[in-house]
């Protein structure tokens, strides 16, 4: 599962301010105990300025909180944002951004635009449509309409926060006027998103006209499911249940079975939902990155050990742009000063593949940095992010993840490289051993709640894992709609996992048709978008039945792949040419039927 967010633990516990009754939900909202005090005695005088049974003043202005959404981090944040608008006397109405049209747009006075960046500087599914139709040299202008943006992202991109940067310079190429600033927010996107939340809020209740205006439509919250007091900053401390290898011997794969407790934490999920694994650092790594730098495991830094923090704090694994400049300030003539010089992305790219942030040490010999440097150089270690490939109906009580350990080395080194989070779980954690988890929702990747709805699920290798959990909670819930899967790998004999689950799903009815692409097993390679166009007859009447497809796995080719084969299917068989394929498929993402968790 792809994308970002993480963070390896929780800093000190700081005392909170009490809060007034009914806000609750402060406590788990990303502000600063200063921050809540203030909004907490906001709360406080609006309830006693109601009295006992009062109605809530009419709010005197309409904004509209727009999102775009890859792992449920905007829609999060829109949702404490839309809050706060409403704690102050304003209306808010939440939406994705695909589910919003120009012509809509320009109806809108005020919106606050919430979005991630997704892969390398992309839209996230849910905003694809929106930037489609926005960028369009057709799109109207928008001189009445007041905006802001948020933008989530990666600095270890190149495109950092790139969505969010373009759908402000658009908005502003088609006249429409800035409330506030963009803010930018790298992974620990918690404090800035408050500032930024903070900011636009109150420049809007002071804007606000003083009379009460007209009612506002569909103002009140999508319901949604509590929010789990584990995350990022304060995840549960689970014990692993179960690791077993489910690739057989021969296989050029090693892809793990894992069960994860999660005993009094009540923690509850959703078949289609993430689980993020809080990583370690392999001590080899940091004992060599160390000794490499003259510095001992007991040196502090920031009144912690060296040691401590290089484990559970920072990202050793991937150099950060931070550290390559350093190291080309410092060694002008090294091999990353020469790289950066060259000034060629795809060069740059190629060259760091692989290496990590002792090998970019060790180029440059001469270099030294003290521990406060490291501090600024080396990005935060990120948990990780899984699809769960079990269904709460059948396993309450575990969460099952579905993980390839990441294994490769470089010519002429002889040091193994791995996975930070895939080979802390299968060489490092021991059985029952401790290890910090939090759940992360994905409402847009869910099992219908009609059982009668046929699905397609595509998920070659470990993008199988959703498809698991959705086959154990349709078994469970005695769905009746058909469901297909599409799965494949390399080798029928090595690469296919859960063969006998998926046979006795087979043989149960509960799977209805299985197609295998197993790619290596014949002269031509076969892919799981080969049997999609193999079927294109079959495929096409499922989704006239109004069948909902899902894919999982690989973004950068196989969802691609996947794409294409989908248009070429309704292309083949609608027989109104590529346009009207297009169409077809922008209303299957419009109305939620074709979705995606790729990574």
């Amino acid at each position: 599962m792809g994308l970002m967010q993480a963070g390896p633990g929780s800093p000190g516990s700081v005392p909170l301010p009490p809060v007034a009754p009914g806000t609750a939900f402060l406590a788990d909202a990303p502000f600063t105990s200063e921050q809540r005090a203030w909004l907490s005695g906001f709360f406080a005088g609006l309830a006693a300025g109601r009295g006992s049974g009062g109605e809530a003043p009419a709010a005197t202005l309409t904004v509209n909180v727009l999102y775009g959404t890859q792992t449920g981090n905007s829609e999060e944040l829109a949702g404490q944002l839309s809050a706060a608008l409403r704690g102050r006397g304003l209306g808010a109405v939440t939406a994705e951004l695909d589910s919003v049209g120009v012509g809509d747009l320009a109806a809108m006075s005020h919106v606050l635009v919430i979005t991630s960046t997704y892969g390398e500087g992309e839209m996230p599914d849910g905003a694809e449509l929106f930037w489609g139709e926005l960028s369009a040299e057709t799109a109207p202008r928008l001189e009445g309409t007041r905006f802001s943006v948020l933008a989530l992202g990666d600095s270890g991109y190149d495109d950092f926060c790139q969505a969010g940067k373009l759908i402000d310079l658009r908005l502003e190429q088609l006249g429409a006027t800035r409330i506030a600033p963009r803010a930018d927010c790298d992974v620990d996107f918690e404090e800035p998103a408050a500032v930024w939340t903070e900011g636009v809020v109150a420049i809007l209740a002071a804007e606000a006209p003083a009379g009460a205006a007209a009612p506002v439509p569909d103002s009140a919250p999508a319901p949604q499911r509590a929010r789990s007091p584990w995350n990022r900053r304060t995840p549960y401390a689970s014990r692993l249940a179960e690791n077993r290898v489910l690739s057989a011997p021969g296989s050029s794969k090693e892809i793990r079975h894992l069960e994860f407790e999660l005993g009094d934490s009540g923690i509850t999920y959703a078949a289609g939902d993430a689980l993020a694994v809080v990583p370690e650092n392999d001590p080899a790594l940091v004992a060599a990155t160390l000794d490499r730098l003259g510095l001992r495991d007991g040196d502090e830094s920031d009144g912690r050990s060296l040691g401590e923090r290089m484990t559970h704090d920072w990202e050793i694994r991937t150099p950060s742009k931070d550290l390559i400049a350093a190291l080309a300030e410092r060694d002008p003539e090294g091999e990353t000063a020469q790289m950066v010089r060259r000034d060629d992305r795809e060069a740059m790219d190629s060259w760091l593949w692989g290496r990590d942030v002792l090998d970019l040490l060790e180029a440059s010999p001469g270099v030294r940095f003290d521990p406060e440097e490291l501090s600024s150089l080396l990005r935060p270690l990120q948990a990780r992010q899984y699809s769960i490939s079990s269904s709460p109906l059948a396993s309450p009580d575990r969460i099952h993840l579905t993980i390839a350990s990441v294994r490769y080395g470089r010519p002429g080194s002889e040091r193994a490289r791995g996975g930070v989070c895939s080979t802390h779980l299968a060489d490092r954690l021991a059985s029952g051993a401790a290890v910090g988890i939090y759940p992360q929702p994905n409402a847009s990747f869910s099992v219908p709640d009609d059982g009668s709805v046929p699905v397609v699920m595509i998920g070659p290798g470990t993008g199988i894992a959703p498809f698991r959990g959705f086959l154990h909670e349709r078994a469970e819930s005695g769905a009746t709609g058909g469901s297909w899967l599409f799965f494949g790998d390399q080798h029928r004999s090595t690469d296919f996992i859960y063969e006998d689950e998926l046979t006795a799903f087979s043989e149960r009815g509960v799977l209805t048709r299985l197609d295998l692409a197993f790619s290596r097993d014949q002269a031509e390679k076969v892919y799981v978008q080969t049997r999609m166009r193999e079927r294109a007859g079959e495929l096409y009447a499922w989704l006239e039945e109004g069948a909902r497809v899902y894919v999982c796995g690989d973004a950068s080719r196989m969802a691609k792949d996947v794409d294409r084969a989908l248009l070429d299917v309704i292309a083949s068989q609608r027989g109104r040419g590529a346009d009207d394929a297009a169409e077809y498929v922008a209303e299957m993402k419009r109305d939620k039927r074709y979705v995606r968790d790729v990574y």
